[in-house]
């Protein structure tokens, strides 16, 4: 993935974190093996920044923050005091690990099945 394939940070996007501190984020998780995509994206599944194309980070994103925040919601129905802190989702080809933060959540897409 390079650099070409970033989105910038959406406009209104305002954080303490430096854009530059995102990018080396992101370039250090990208680099590790079977990495195929990271997106940074609030709650409501606004995009702040992605490795992904616009038409996947799109898809992804939409569909990403709406099963977060029904496990989120589940997660504290189940238990008032308890909350969500790590979302993985496996299937034969890709697997989706999601960190939510209060305001953003950081998700990983990783081809577990490259070779070492």
């Amino acid at each position: 993935m390079s650099s070409s394939n970033m989105i910038q940070p959406a406009s209104g996007a305002s954080s303490s974190t430096s854009t530059s501190e995102i990018e080396e984020t992101l370039a250090r998780i990208s680099s590790h093996r079977g990495v195929e995509g990271v997106i940074i994206m609030n709650k409501e599944g606004a995009t702040i920044q992605s490795t992904l194309r616009e038409d996947q980070t799109t898809a992804h994103a939409a569909l990403l923050s709406q099963i977060t925040s029904r496990a989120m919601t589940l997660v504290e129905t189940l238990d008032a005091g308890d909350e969500l802190t790590f979302l993985r989702i496996k299937s034969k080809n890709r697997e989706i690990m999601i960190s939510p933060d209060k305001e953003f959540l950081l998700v990983v897409i990783q081809n577990p099945n490259v070779a070492e």
